[in-house]
């Protein structure tokens, strides 16, 4: 059992890692800019190249996973992330930052299926597998908020380099070490072939959507260039449902829909994702845009959200998971963020941490981390042998996908409210309005739960695996 966990505890680690760097690069884009000539357009760059090209490939990597090896993908790409991230750190000039953060999405979606779906094998058949998914997600739900911290203290201590540079020893470690900590795992479906044409129609697809998404709100959504990209996109979509139900060896099997408790998973991270994600956003742009923080301060001022997810996780979401169930303990996690979003309905143009910003930052950490366990399980628990990978990517694309819709779209919201005054008060309005589409989206998702998710589910684990399958030396 020791063993497990200091197997978990590295691949946990490289999730906190993959996410935090999602956003620790936006503290340290100012500097970065100066020192490197950078526009705004170009800087916005460095965070869309990552999630357009992690995004588009998570469904990819999620197979490649199943087909070439998991341990096999995840030491490639923490290797491909530390050795990116080195040039990151010593560029000279913006085309190169960018191209780093397209290079470091791309190792991005050849870890995260792989190294959650060696959680799930590492702990099939085990009891603890509903504690570590909870503790798996809670992890990535740490990273998003974290970044923003740890973004503005390496950057205000060591320069804007270093939030490249830190990431060289941690991906060479990682790599070495996970050879003699995790299992090797024999690749399945090596006789049925590849699906290339499903593999290019998907990352395609995901990935014009996600720029689609990003874009919008900029060009507007009605404008000719979203319709057109947006139409593309779908039809890039469609193609890919029409070579899935044809193809001898899909990448994404169309009859993994059917399962409902799968299904029911991923629409609930779905909205989760969309509704929550955007409030550290939006939290971020009121404690400095009207409370005049500074970028550090103001990531300070969120780190409640991610204490509370931790601790929540660690000690209470497994437990309250396996005695009640995944559909109790994901619609009481959802009461409580559905609550929390509302509440931020108090903020006003005065600093008033413990007033305003305290309770609902508790609210929506004690759910998140009561919810993401059993979500997690719920997009899992379906998965045959050889699927481990996939529906690993399927998950992570869900999540990435309902961050850029809700970021996307509570931005329009919030921009559309305050109008073009721009004063404090017409920017509290707007945000008012996105924190009601925020806890929206969680009412959305706890109607899912409620509907979706079987009644009682004491204890949940994946299938067995297949003799082909099992962890070899």
């Amino acid at each position: 059992m020791q063993g497990k966990w200091a197997a978990f505890s590295l691949l946990a680690a490289t999730q906190f890692v993959l996410i935090l760097d999602t956003t620790i690069v936006g503290i340290a884009l100012p500097p970065m800019g100066r020192e490197l000539g950078m526009t705004a357009t170009d800087l916005s760059w460095t965070t869309t190249a990552y999630s357009l090209v992690f995004g588009g490939l998570l469904l990819l990597g999620g197979r490649l996973a199943d087909y070439a090896g998991r341990r096999r993908m995840f030491i490639a790409g923490m290797v491909m992330f530390g050795l990116v991230s080195l040039i990151g750190g010593v560029a000279s000039s913006g085309a190169v930052l960018v191209a780093v953060r397209a290079l470091q999405g791309l190792a991005g979606a050849l870890v995260a299926p792989a190294g959650m779906s060696l959680v799930m094998v590492i702990f099939k058949g085990d009891p603890a597998l509903n504690k570590a998914m909870g503790l798996w997600g809670a992890v990535g739900g740490m990273g998003a908020s974290a970044g923003a911290v740890l973004g503005g203290l390496l950057t205000d201590w060591f320069g804007w380099r270093s939030v490249f540079l830190v990431n060289t020893p941690i991906g060479l470690v990682v790599g070495a070490l996970a050879l003699v900590m995790l299992p090797a795992v024999r690749a399945a479906g090596r006789e049925r072939g590849f699906d290339l044409a499903g593999a290019f129609t998907s990352t395609a697809g995901l990935g014009l959507l996600i720029y689609t998404l990003t874009d919008a709100p900029q060009a507007g959504w009605t404008s000719a260039r979203t319709l057109a990209l947006g139409a593309l996109s779908v039809a890039l979509l469609g193609a890919f449902l029409a070579v899935e139900r044809r193809s001898a060896s899909p990448l994404v099997p169309l009859d993994v829909f059917r399962r409902r408790t799968l299904r029911a998973g991923n629409l609930i991270m779905f909205l989760v994702a969309a509704g929550m994600q955007p409030i550290f956003f939006l939290l971020t742009l009121y404690t400095q845009d009207v409370l005049g923080h500074s970028a550090t301060r103001s990531a300070m001022s969120l780190v409640a959200i991610s204490v509370t997810i931790a601790l929540t996780a660690s000690f209470l979401g497994g437990r309250v998971l396996t005695r009640y169930g995944m559909r109790a303990t994901a619609v009481a996690g959802l009461v409580f963020i559905t609550v929390g979003a509302l509440l931020y309905q108090r903020i006003g143009v005065r600093d008033d941490f413990v007033g305003t910003l305290l309770a609902p930052e508790l609210l929506g950490g004690f759910g998140f981390g009561l919810l993401i366990g059993a979500v997690t399980v719920a997009a899992t628990s379906q998965a045959a042998a050889d699927e481990a990978g996939m529906v690993s990517g399927l998950f992570n694309t869900t999540t990435q996908v309902g961050i850029s819709v809700g970021i996307a779209a509570l931005a329009t919201v919030a921009t559309a409210v305050t109008g073009d005054t721009g004063t404090p008060q017409a920017l509290v309005s707007g945000y008012h309005a996105a924190f009601i589409g925020s806890a929206g989206l969680a009412l959305l998702g706890l109607i899912a739960a409620l509907t979706l998710l079987p009644r009682r589910t004491r204890q949940v684990t994946t299938q067995p695996a297949t003799p082909a399958e099992a962890p070899v030396a």
